[in-house]
């Protein structure tokens, strides 16, 4: 079992990718709403930068939490 600093590192970044791949969509469905073409094209890459790092937050906590799974199972 991991030691509690490790699950500490762990769901901070599952929570704070989370947060920030919410805010990252909201972003880009805002960007939507946009008259001016260049403010659009700069809110619509910037939010889907955002989305792409905060999935990669996601799925790297998603992982930590699958191996930790794995290696208990492998060692009972």
């Amino acid at each position: 079992m991991g030691s509690f600093f490790s699950w500490l590192k762990t769901v901070i970044a599952a929570i704070l990718s989370l947060f920030f791949l919410f805010f990252g969509i909201e972003t880009l469905i805002g960007a939507f709403h946009l008259k001016n073409p260049f403010e659009f094209i700069m809110f619509f890459f910037a939010a889907s930068f955002m989305v792409l790092v905060s999935m990669v937050g996601v799925l790297y906590s998603l992982f930590q939490v699958l191996a930790l799974f794995t290696n208990q199972e492998d060692q009972t």
